[in-house]
């Protein structure tokens, strides 16, 4: 079991959110509020990228660049033949958590971009879509096996 793990994968990702919901009560700054959201965005991506998704689902993914210059994406899933109880409920959350978080920055999207405050268009989309990407390709079809 990995409690910490799981706290930190939702940790940073519903604290973004609740700062982009409420950043506005507490500092009329743009700047103040965009680097705050930006950075727990960042460490969410970190956490997830390189420690969550290895530790709750058996997943990992990066780019690699070989001696030529030409870049490879990598896709690993570790092949585990039987999944304890709360090996189960931590994936479930991985999963909820990589799924649901995109969907709610995509609805701030539109709402940001049907009242026209284009500023926060790009704030939260970006990082959260690029890990649920990785992570699809290694669910559907990790090319290697993590050793």
């Amino acid at each position: 079991r990995h409690p910490l793990a799981t706290f930190f994968h939702l940790f940073f990702r519903v604290s973004a959110i609740v700062t982009y919901l409420f950043c506005d009560w507490f500092s009329n700054s743009f700047v103040a509020c965009f680097v705050t959201i930006l950075l727990l965005l960042s460490f969410d991506f970190w956490s997830v990228k390189n420690v969550t998704g290895r530790l709750l689902v058996g997943l990992r993914w990066w780019n690699q660049i070989d001696e030529d210059g030409k870049s490879h994406w990598v896709f690993e899933a570790k092949r585990v033949p039987t999944i304890a109880a709360s090996t189960e409920a931590e994936a479930r959350i991985f999963w909820l958590g990589l799924i649901i978080c995109p969907v709610i920055w995509t609805v701030f999207f539109f709402s940001s971009l049907f009242s026209l405050k284009l500023k926060w268009l790009v704030t939260g989309i970006s990082l959260q879509t690029a890990n649920l990407y990785g992570y699809i390709h290694c669910k559907l079809g990790g090319q290697k096996t993590i050793s």
